[in-house]
């Protein structure tokens, strides 16, 4: 297990005392809201050029005029992504110029009605993992250009549920909102392990965590009630600790710029320190065994990319 000298206190900004990004590029997807935020503040405090990649373009120009004037960064861009589109992701990718040696795969829906895109998709699972992966490899030149860190916010949520692959899209079971957020935040970490195999010779290395237990606007679709029935079903207690988004963001700059981690790929962290499997009957904390599976992991590959492929032939 790796530890790192970190913990659940730390922030952001902690992690990167010390660290000179300035010649890297970053994009940070949902950097104009929670953690997304306090990524790109750390990531530009540290030197680095960095894009917010946002549906609302007008919050993301906020945001970064703001951290422009409290960091002294001038190098804080906005550019527009709608992950549940894949024409948008596709753009993205098209329009991204030379090389990127930060992608921070941070936005994210949660616990959503049951919304179909337009391509049939049930919409968590698109916009967690299917419009991630398309935007991953569609910038897969730009990532091997110097060698790159990939980094996928995750969540204890994958605890809920492995990848149902026999009915990914609710086509015929029931759908549960907790149970398909719950398998794309395993098709997160699972996107890791099978890429750490196939990228370790290009020189990008791809991991996955937990932010931790965040008041954001990732809970907008529940109310106060399914909050607390959801705390009360996971087996979390009132006492339970919550992090601030500075706080939250802390894993994912750990995994994006600690020189202890380079060369590291596939793995699973929480609060800034390689994950333990997880107990059984939680969901709360650890990693699940099904979300390190090599097998698994290479089904899911091939099941995204066959996905993303029926829309060309379509």
């Amino acid at each position: 297990m790796i530890t790192t000298g970190f913990g659940f206190d730390t922030t952001a900004l902690d992690v990167v005392e010390g660290v000179d990004l300035k010649g890297r590029r970053a994009v940070v997807t949902g950097g104009a809201s929670g953690i997304g935020v306090e990524t790109v503040r750390a990531l530009a405090a540290a030197g680095a050029e960095v894009t917010i990649a946002a549906r609302d373009i007008d919050a993301a120009q906020r945001v970064a005029a703001s951290l422009t004037r409290s960091t002294g960064n001038k190098r804080i861009s906005v550019a527009h992504l709608d992950l549940a589109s894949q024409p948008s992701v596709r753009a993205f990718a098209r329009n991204w110029d030379g090389p990127l040696h930060l992608l921070i795969n941070n936005a994210g829906v949660m616990a959503t009605p049951f919304t179909r895109t337009p391509e049939g998709w049930e919409l968590q699972f698109a916009t967690n993992h299917l419009g991630h992966f398309a935007l991953t490899l569609g910038l897969f030149n730009s990532l091997r250009a110097e060698g790159a860190r990939v980094v996928n916010v995750s969540s204890s949520a994958h605890l809920m549920s492995d990848v149902v692959f026999d009915d990914i899209h609710y086509a015929h079971r029931a759908y549960d909102r907790w149970q398909a957020y719950g398998q794309s935040k395993t098709a997160n970490i699972l996107f890791g392990v099978e890429a750490g195999r196939r990228w370790s010779s290009e020189g990008i290395t791809m991991n996955a965590l937990m932010p931790g237990s965040i008041a954001t606007n990732l809970q907008r679709h529940l109310t106060t009630q399914e909050l607390q029935d959801r705390i009360r079903q996971s087996g979390a207690t009132a006492t339970r600790r919550v992090k601030t988004p500075e706080q939250g963001a802390a894993t994912t700059l750990l995994l994006a710029t600690s020189p202890q981690l380079a060369g590291l790929s596939g793995k699973y962290f929480e609060d800034c320190n390689e994950a333990p499997p997880a107990p059984a009957g939680t969901h709360l904390r650890g990693v699940a065994p099904y979300a390190q599976s090599p097998e698994s992991a290479a089904h899911l590959w091939k099941a995204s990319e066959e996905t993303l492929w029926s829309l060309k032939a379509a």
